[in-house]
């Protein structure tokens, strides 16, 4: 029996999944810079009065946390391998077989 490979993706799905991933880069981009001109605004804020407690610390953390979340989204490996896939089917026919 001879085994068939999965029919590729067209040039308009691969087309539009790089248009997809332009475009989350793009946002993330714009994303890192205004995470960077935001707190830097905020740290010179700080510095002008006074340079006490060191309160950007939590803007800084807290939209950081939501940064990290943008790039895991945008640079993470969305497109599982075949092998990945036919280790997952093995695994449901085990547990419904």
């Amino acid at each position: 029996m001879q085994t068939q490979t999965p029919q590729l993706d067209t040039d308009d799905e691969l087309r539009e999944k790089a248009l997809q991933l332009l475009r989350k880069k793009s946002d993330l981009r714009a994303h890192v810079l205004a995470y960077v001109l935001v707190n830097a605004f905020l740290v010179g804020i700080w510095a002008v009065t006074g340079a006490g407690f060191f309160w950007p610390v939590f803007p800084i953390m807290g939209w950081g946390i939501g940064l990290a979340f943008n790039v895991w989204d945008v640079y993470r490996r969305a497109i599982p391998t075949e092998e990945q896939v036919r280790r997952e089917m093995e695994a449901i026919r085990r547990r419904e077989g």
